[in-house]
């Protein structure tokens, strides 16, 4: 819930580089020579600026092992590269996004949520070797280059958008569909299929030169795939249209051809490769935080809690809950209404007729002292002006929290017919706002991977292991899936499989 500020920075280096004269360098996998916008000096500065803001955002995972073990393994692959001489960085980064991305300048990240798919040393090897091609063909500088032209906000974009991919629009925007300034990132957000080919071409052969197997790669994609189709059919399954995917896979064009050419680069390859590492792997990330961290609040199938911030929430039977860095959003199953929960900066004033005035800036309306939980609450009905200085009606509740801390909870809808349809259940939302109980307390615990001899015989396989799985949607499924089998195939009995606890 802590407001992001990559944005302007990115705008700022945006105005700096489209500033600049082209010049021309050689491109370090190619040899050819290429007009750019960033020489191999701004590239560098770009992706060190970069870095430390997407450190902010999204925070490293806090387990020196894990990290010392997957720098060991980038900067192996990056040793092996055209850019050998660049001063590598490898950070896991503490999210659950399915992700992995890299900025110029020899910046490469991989997410935590990423890593608890892959099922081997030689799958995470795959990705990093691609994220490590994009660096090395350069592909952030001929991007940047391609759209200098296109306006501020798309220069700003292409030189570091991959940091701000699905992003998109924080809070009620994903409710009432409004433009953010993820729009930009989004517009392109994906490289072109002939990076992305050359990626996984110079991926492979860093994989290979590491005495990794290529054919990892192919694995890789077929995971992920694997993720997306899971999470189709959960949707389907809860009577929901399937949702645009914001993994690593949609970031990177994955359809059946460009698996094909990746099946093609990997066979071609012909050598003796080290085994996968897969044990190394599995004892690598045994303890791993899965899903949500506490840092970030944790969803519990209806209930929020944040033990930082000391909150809780329960979304109405049939509600989503949406957490992100802006806000919490609490939407209703058609995805037309919700509430939105906020913090409310300090400078927004300390009393609550302050905040009211300051942030809501009614032209008329009325407002109402409440009680939620304990917590002095004021609830505002009125009209204010919207960007273009037309009359805009709105509903709201000012909460003072733990801490001196203030929340606004936001009535949001697509249209008025979707609020009144939506509007006792908002109450009912707003009325769970409470300060963390001893129960709200016990029951945020964190998820963590774990690795066990997977149970063969009758009443063993996955089903068992689900019985004894906090997860609450489709745990067989979701094991399967973290094991690398959802599609179908079973592991031996005895062999070291992946479980949530």
């Amino acid at each position: 819930m802590r407001s992001r500020c990559l944005a302007l920075s990115l705008y700022f280096s945006a105005a700096l580089l489209s500033g600049c004269a082209t010049s021309t360098v050689t491109n370090p996998v190619t040899g050819l020579q290429e007009r750019t916008v960033m020489s191999v000096a701004s590239e560098i500065a770009e992706g060190k600026k970069g870095h430390a803001q997407v450190l902010q955002e999204y925070g490293v995972y806090p387990d020196a092992k894990l990290q010392a073990y997957v720098n060991d393994i980038g900067q192996r692959l990056a040793s092996q590269s055209e850019r050998s001489e660049l001063e590598w960085h490898f950070t896991v980064l503490d999210s659950p996004e399915i992700n992995a991305f890299a900025l110029p300048g020899g910046y490469v990240y991989v997410t935590r949520g990423i890593m608890a798919y892959m099922d081997s040393e030689a799958d995470l090897a795959g990705v990093i070797g691609h994220e490590i091609g994009h660096v090395t063909a350069r592909h952030g500088a001929q991007r940047a280059t391609r759209q200098q032209t296109a306006g501020l906000s798309v220069l700003a974009a292409t030189l570091l958008g991959v940091a701000l991919e699905g992003a998109g629009v924080p809070g009620a925007g994903r409710v009432v569909g409004q433009v953010s300034q993820g729009v930009a990132a989004g517009y392109i957000a994906s490289y072109g299929r002939e990076q992305e080919l050359q990626a996984d071409q110079l991926g492979a052969e860093y994989l290979s030169r590491s005495r990794y197997d290529p054919r990892n790669m192919v694995d890789v994609i077929k995971v992920l795939k694997n993720q997306e189709r899971f999470a189709d059919d959960l949707a389907r399954a809860e009577g929901r249209t399937p949702s645009p995917h914001s993994n690593w896979l949609a970031s990177h064009p994955s359809n059946d051809q460009r698996l094909e050419e990746i099946t093609q680069i990997a066979n071609g390859y012909q050598g003796t490769y080290l085994d996968d590492s897969r044990n190394r792997y599995l004892k690598a990330i045994n303890g791993m935080t899965y899903g949500e961290s506490p840092e970030q609040g944790l969803t519990r199938g209806q209930n929020f809690y944040h033990e930082e911030l000391g909150i809780a929430l329960t979304a109405p039977a049939g509600w989503k809950i949406q957490n992100s860095k802006e806000a919490i959003t609490l939407v209703n199953a058609e995805g037309a209404a919700g509430l939105v929960v906020k913090l409310v900066p300090a400078k927004a004033g300390s009393s609550h007729a302050e905040i009211v005035r300051n942030v809501l800036a009614p032209i008329s309306g009325r407002v109402e002292p409440l009680t939620l939980n304990g917590l002095s609450a004021t609830h505002v009905v009125g009209v204010r002006s919207d960007q273009q200085g037309q009359p805009q009606s709105f509903e709201a509740t000012i909460v003072s929290g733990p801490g001196a801390q203030n929340y606004l909870l936001g009535y949001v809808s697509k249209d008025a017919q979707a609020l009144r349809r939506a509007y006792r259940q908002m109450r009912e939302a707003e009325a769970s706002f409470r300060a963390l109980t001893a129960a709200d307390r016990a029951a945020a615990r964190p998820w963590v991977i774990k690795t066990v001899p997977y149970p063969g015989g009758p009443g063993g396989g996955f089903a068992s292991l689900a019985k004894k799985s906090p997860l609450a949607q489709a745990a067989e499924q979701q094991l399967r899936l973290i094991n690398g089998v959802y599609g179908g195939g079973e592991p031996k009995p005895g062999q070291l499989v992946k479980v949530v606890e």
